[in-house]
């Protein structure tokens, strides 16, 4: 009746159908009639819709995923088989089927069809392409993902043991067994299958869409601040990082069991080993009274499952998985395009871009997505978003980056955080993570959004800084804008009272505080054992911190791992006054245990 065969069909939600949360809609559409859809024959276009800011008549569309849709379900003239399926033209396969107006108005109606029911609800839809007319076709109780309960959280347990093939640092609690993939580099990637264990010397940030698809990470180098491990932990695999002998001592293709339950070490065993997993609800679980418990997060395909972890937050977010996993593109070879030598790197960026006649809209567009989804997952919570903090090395491997990036001895305290942003080498590209924080904020209206700035050496370089973001329409206390920095280098915690004029907060970065206060490469195995924020040196810091912050009034936090794993260290933060720490989700539970045990002892006169 609807001839959608001459146009659009598809299914809508309204939760999120994966992790159950239900501020958002979920649109899915395919060319033609809607049977690809329900069969998934086809790859659709996906559109996630925010509900509390489609109340409030912003764009409230965060996310759109533009699918293959390789076939097209018609009707026929033949009786025997009335409706065929053809291959869509590819022009077709590279537009969404649902223009953005249409995307909006099918969620207002799916808000409206819920609000009627008082349930989730299971939506069709379909487009009429002779009347250009959309049509709600069915509307059903959603009756699967309602039914879960996202408060459940797991924790593992080793049955039995055998053979240890390597050990070193434990990152995560998680149990995993699999198969070896020993890869010597990211362009390797190839022989990874989804689930299988990368084992390698080191990772870098070009490998972050390889690391996606594993099942953990066993490196040689780095300890537990490295690449590796920050990535691990961000997308929710168990990892073991320093090992030393890895990529020797596990063969491609052996099968092994990767076990990061058993304190700070982890274990490669040898084989399939069974483990028991144990169900936590958090629906049990009472956040600290005084110290505000936040995540640190990075990936948006995780964000809405991690909302529903205990929080008051995102006390870190960092963008460098968005842009490695999603832009993959150097900003200022977007920036530069028609500039480019390399003609192999044109066409690499085209083959991504080919559907942005502009290309720095790619960069914004990408950016805004990936930021927008965490920043609806915790709405209305604060979001800390911090502006990138690529090294020069690290930038070099996006693609077109080598183009536009130095060669440096020590990237680590090189080029890098708040001196790019006003430097002509990196301006513009600035200039387009402004634009996507700015369309966050202001035309989706998700003003939870906090910026921070890394690695700011400074005074002078915070105003600068503070300076070239108004100009690009990021005006602090404008719609709400409020903008942190980082406090990671003893300058900032020399001058604190006088960054805390400058800037609306702090949040202490305790791994680059301690390898500068201490003079150690914290991706260093050989001292690792030295590179400890419990040093005396690196408490005094922190100390002196936090209470020039509350002397200023302002917020001041910290981001990392020690609070989990050292429950003194707890103690001593809470003692301080900290306003707020925050974690990993793996270590988040942990971390919530050690505070109230230091809240109850610090508030309890002995």
């Amino acid at each position: 009746m609807v001839r959608s065969d001459k146009a659009s069909s598809g299914v809508c939600f309204t939760l999120e159908p994966e992790s159950g949360f239900t501020n958002i809609i979920h649109i899915s559409g395919v060319w033609g009639l809607g049977e690809n859809i329900v069969q998934g024959t086809v790859t659709p276009d996906e559109f996630y819709v925010f509900k509390p800011t489609l109340l409030q008549g912003k764009n409230a569309i965060i996310q759109k995923k533009l699918g293959e849709k390789a076939l097209t379900m018609i009707y026929s003239n033949d009786v025997q088989n009335p409706v065929v399926n053809i291959a869509t033209a590819a022009a077709m396969q590279e537009q969404f089927v649902l223009t953005d107006e249409e995307v909006t108005r099918l969620a207002k109606w799916a808000m409206i069809i819920e609000e009627h029911y008082h349930k989730t609800m299971d939506i069709e839809w379909a487009k009429d392409g002779i009347s250009n007319e959309l049509f709600i076709i069915q509307a059903r109780p959603e009756t699967v993902h309602s039914q879960k309960n996202p408060l459940l959280v797991k924790e593992y347990k080793l049955l039995n043991k055998s053979e240890i093939l390597t050990k070193g640092n434990a990152i995560g609690t998680k149990i995993t067994t699999g198969t070896a993939r020993v890869l010597q580099s990211a362009a390797e990637s190839g022989k990874l299958q989804p689930g299988e264990i990368v084992v390698t010397d080191l990772t870098s940030p070009d490998w972050d869409p390889i690391l996606k698809n594993a099942g953990a990470i066993i490196t040689n180098k780095g300890g537990r601040t490295s690449h590796a491990s920050i990535v691990a932990r961000e997308i929710g695999v168990p990892a073991i990082v320093g090992c030393g002998d890895a990529t020797q001592k596990i063969s491609d293709g052996d099968l092994i069991t990767v076990s990061c339950c058993e304190g700070k070490t982890g274990f490669v065993y040898k084989g399939k080993l069974a483990y028991k997993e144990t169900a936590l609800d958090f629906s049990n679980i009472k956040k600290p009274e005084n110290t505000q418990v936040m995540l640190i997060a990075g990936d948006p395909d995780k964000a809405f499952k991690l909302s529903f972890y205990p929080n008051d937050g995102v006390g870190l977010m960092r963008i460098e998985f968005i842009i490695t996993h999603s832009v993959q593109v150097h900003p200022m070879a977007l920036v530069k395009f028609n500039e480019l030598k390399d003609a192999a790197v044109k066409l690499q960026i085209e083959a991504l871009t080919h559907h942005y006649p502009d290309k720095e809209k790619y960069f914004v567009d990408k950016l805004a997505e990936g930021v927008a989804t965490i920043a609806a997952a915790f709405y209305p919570k604060t979001v800390i978003v911090r502006m990138s903090d690529f090294k020069t090395n690290e930038y070099a491997n996006l693609i077109g980056g080598s183009d536009f990036e130095p060669q440096e001895e020590n990237p680590m305290i090189g080029f890098r955080g708040a001196s790019r942003y006003y430097n002509d080498l990196y301006r513009e590209g600035f200039r387009l993570e402004c634009e996507a924080i700015l369309k966050v904020r202001d035309d989706m209206g998700l003003t939870n959004v906090k910026v921070m700035i890394p690695f700011c050496r400074t005074i002078d370089e915070g105003n600068k800084v503070i300076a070239v973001m108004q100009r690009y329409g990021l005006q602090q206390g404008v719609n709400g804008l409020e903008i942190y920095v980082m406090a990671e280098i003893p300058s900032n915690v020399i001058l604190a009272t006088k960054f805390a004029g400058i800037f609306d907060g702090f949040s202490i970065g305790s791994n680059d505080l301690t390898q500068l206060t201490l003079g150690i490469d914290r991706d260093s195995a050989i001292i690792t054992d030295l590179f400890s924020e419990q040093n005396e040196a690196v408490m005094e810091m922190i100390a002196t911190m936090i209470s020039r912050a509350r002397d200023a009034g302002v917020k001041i936090g910290l981001c990392g791992q020690a609070p989990s794993d050292f429950p003194e260290f707890a103690q001593f933060l809470v003692e301080k006054g900290i306003d707020s720490i925050s974690f990993n989700p793996d270590a988040l539970l942990k971390g919530i245990e050690n505070i109230k045990k230091a809240e109850l002892q610090f508030l309890v006169p002995a």
